[in-house]
């Protein structure tokens, strides 16, 4: 583990480990617009300066204790990464957290989120010692809300969000989940 503020974990095929500053040029090159398109704080044209900024960032908020920014790599291709997977604290709420996530586009419909998803929020329940996590994803994008479903979140309503990528509002459905009873 090193200087990581969280242990990695894994799955059949992924190993989720903090992000690092070596992640930078993978990440520039894979928000691409049709990633960018689906997640409100990725902007393209994404550089390498705005990875390291993010990078930073994340395992600032790691080390805090305010996230869990994950850095999805595949196992059978030498590490690389294939997109990230973040669980951040509500910071009005720190009882609650939101969970967001974005593959490069070589990577989608593989089913790597359905395989991460069930560790990912255990870790967030665990690591981040939350009682929900929530997720959003507008109407339009039929994989994320599958997804969503698939992991066992449950629809609570829509609403506008701001996408500073785009800078304007978006409608998005909101599901969550509630903290297991094994956790509890």
């Amino acid at each position: 583990m090193g200087t990581d503020p969280f242990r990695p974990l894994e799955t059949t095929r992924l190993l989720l480990r903090c992000v690092v500053a070596d992640d930078a040029v993978a990440t520039a090159m894979m928000m691409t617009p049709e990633v960018s398109r689906w997640v409100a704080y990725w902007p393209v044209p994404f550089t390498y300066e705005m990875a390291v900024a993010r990078i930073e960032a994340a395992r600032e908020w790691a080390r805090r204790g305010d996230a869990l920014p994950f850095a999805v790599t595949d196992k059978a291709a030498n590490g690389d990464l294939i997109g990230w997977v973040m669980i951040y604290r509500d910071e009005e709420n720190r009882r609650r957290g939101s969970l967001g996530y974005w593959f490069g586009e070589k990577h989608h419909g593989k089913g790597y989120m359905r395989e991460l998803a069930p560790i990912a929020l255990a870790a967030g329940f665990d690591l981040l010692d939350l009682d929900v996590i929530e997720a959003a994803a507008q109407p339009e994008n039929a994989a994320s809300i599958a997804v969503m479903k698939a992991c066992g979140m449950k629809p609570t309503g829509e609403g506008m969000v701001y996408a500073p990528a785009r800078e304007r509002h978006e409608l998005c459905h909101f599901y969550e989940v509630q903290r297991p009873r094994a956790l509890a």
